[in-house]
């Protein structure tokens, strides 16, 4: 059963950033619940929802992921490369829309049947953007080019088919540390979409 949504006085809000993506300052007041209201301020940084997708084949027990470079991460101390399913921006598009869209710039394969298994917030303390996640199943005939992204975005993407129980292992390892991709290989793993073992 879902709770009552808090009472909010949104007080004011200031542009910080328009460049990239949106950052704005609030300050605000949140009704407490012990009945006192308290004013605070939060900085929010809007870039707009995003989906992501893990392609998978089940005969083969094979999943499709990239390797690309991520500035935040390297700024944080990591060589800045990650090992991620595919995923983008949806850009006024529906999340299935732009999904299939998003892993053919990426991985190269077309995706006919995505199928949507749940969404999350990803970092709500200060990022807006929900995440609409998807797995889809996928076969060599499936593959229409060798992927890599776009170029004009910046993009230089390394199309990864790695066995399932490789990534199982490269999360225990470290060296898969993206939190979306965690999630989508934990659901395969945790729905038994690769019978048998893996």
């Amino acid at each position: 059963m879902q709770k009552e949504p808090p009472k909010i006085r949104l007080i004011r809000e200031q542009l910080l950033s328009d460049d990239w993506y949106i950052l704005k300052k609030y300050t605000f007041a949140l009704l407490r619940r012990d009945g006192k209201w308290q004013e605070m301020s939060r900085e929010a940084y809007d870039r707009g929802n995003g989906a992501v997708i893990l392609l998978y084949n089940k005969a083969q027990k094979t999943v499709v992921l990239t390797r690309q470079f991520r500035l935040p991460v390297y700024i944080n101390g990591h060589c800045g490369l990650l090992i991620e399913a595919a995923a983008g921006l949806l850009d006024n598009e529906t999340p299935e829309k732009r999904i299939v869209e998003e892993a053919q710039e990426e991985t190269g394969f077309t995706v006919s049947a995505p199928e949507k298994i749940f969404e999350a917030w990803m970092s709500p303390g200060s990022v807006t953007e929900k995440l609409f996640f998807f797995i889809a199943e996928y076969s060599h005939q499936d593959r229409l080019n060798g992927g890599g992204g776009l170029h004009e975005e910046g993009e230089d993407i390394e199309v990864l088919e790695w066995p399932f129980a490789k990534a199982m292992a490269a999360i225990k390892s470290g060296e898969i540390q993206d939190a979306k991709t965690i999630m989508l290989l934990q659901h395969l793993a945790l729905n038994s979409v690769f019978t048998g073992g893996v």
